[in-house]
């Protein structure tokens, strides 16, 4: 037991110099950062992932130094795993720093929006892409110090080709949507808050993985698909090379509205709202067939949501302008009586309209009154 005890005091006084000497590095670091962000960034994030990658490293050190006893080498081969988990942790840590710099610069400087959104997209995706091939590596190089891994290792090489396609066969979906995130990364097809259209859904692009893409639809729900997805299903994107957006309005008039007045009426509108952006204003007539004529009126904005709400203000004062100014120009049908009687030259029914009076259709299933005419014959009264 005493054995024991004296060969913990040298792994012990290794660990606390290696902790205190990181622990004044770090008050001395972020002293001389304390102008620079990206100092601050690294040495806040970098610090507990140092600090327990140099500790392990005193304590590692100091039981290779002690003398040999049964306890000795699993300690050693432990501490090994948790200076390999640690090491993966600080270089993790390094490149959330290094992401979060590029970004944080990305959001200061976004004089071109669609470029910005375009690295952005691929920031991202490459961070999820680094930080999975740290994690992977070290786990390979944690399974690499067991004896027996290695060995097992080696005499798998020769059948890794159909280990491989084996592998490739059961992980097909998986390693399909892995290689179409980075399709969609760095194809640029799509790019994080891209508005676009998928499944008869309105939506914005929040995030892009390796695995799946999530869409922020207009009332707040999310849908999330496979990246896969994107590559192998037409979408719409609004907002593939530009944000700017033209949005049209579709109203049934009456054959008697006056279009000039109308187009005259849009252009008030649209010029008393900043939502418009001063590109696109116009109305024609797409349609006239029947009882009502098809009125299209064209207007531009800046962006989709701009684009949503002006064209919900410009069909809501239409409405409201042909409800009071021009309330005979709204949808109607017209019906006329007696017209075809009055050409042949025949007396119009007695349910035709009146002068002064409305008219009064029959019911053909009751019967008009007989009565006698003059001749004493049986008539209609």
């Amino acid at each position: 037991m005493v054995d024991v005890l004296l060969d913990l005091v040298m792994p012990g006084t290794a660990l606390a110099f290696a902790v205190t000497l990181v622990t004044l590095a770090y008050h001395l670091l972020r002293h001389l950062g304390r102008r620079s962000q990206l100092a601050r960034d690294l040495v806040r994030r970098a610090y507990r992932p140092s600090q327990l990658v140099a500790a392990l490293a005193a304590v590692w050190v100091a039981l290779r130094l002690t003398a040999d006893g049964n306890w000795l080498s699993p300690t050693r081969h432990v501490v090994l795993l948790a200076i390999i988990g640690a090491s993966a942790w600080l270089v993790a840590a390094l490149v959330n720093v290094v992401t979060d710099l590029m970004l944080r610069r990305l959001r200061l400087d976004e004089r071109d929006p669609l470029t910005a959104r375009r690295i952005r997209t691929r920031l991202k995706v490459s961070h999820r892409v680094t930080l999975a091939s740290v994690s992977t590596l070290a786990a390979g190089v944690m399974l690499i110090t067991f004896e027996d891994v290695r060995t097992v290792g080696v005499s798998l090489l020769a059948s890794a080709g159909v280990i491989g396609v084996l592998v490739a066969l059961a992980a097909q979906s998986m390693l399909s949507n892995m290689f179409a995130g980075l399709q969609v990364a760095f194809g640029d097809a799509l790019r994080l808050d891209d508005v676009v259209v998928v499944e008869g859904e309105w939506g914005s692009i929040e995030e892009i993985t390796l695995r799946h893409v999530v869409v922020k639809i207009w009332d707040e729900r999310r849908l999330i698909l496979p990246t896969s997805y994107f590559t192998t299903t037409p979408f719409q994107n609004w907002t593939k090379s530009e944000h700017k957006l033209l949005g049209t309005i579709e109203l049934d008039v009456d054959w008697s509205v006056p279009f000039e007045d109308m187009r005259a009426q849009l252009r008030r509108i649209v010029g008393s709202t900043d939502l418009w952006d001063g590109r696109t204003c116009g109305l024609d007539v797409i349609d006239a067939t029947g009882s009502l004529v098809r009125v299209w009126a064209v207007i531009s904005a800046a962006d989709s949501s701009a684009q949503w709400k002006l064209r919900c203000l410009v069909r809501e004062q239409l409405v409201t302008w042909l409800q009071q100014q021009h309330p005979t120009a709204l949808p109607r049908v017209r019906t006329e009586f007696g017209g075809a009687l009055q050409s042949s030259g025949e007396p119009p029914p007695r349910w035709a309209a009146q002068p002064g009076q409305p008219a009064v259709v029959p019911n053909p299933r009751v019967p008009e009154p007989v009565g006698l005419d003059g001749a004493g014959s049986p008539g209609r009264a």
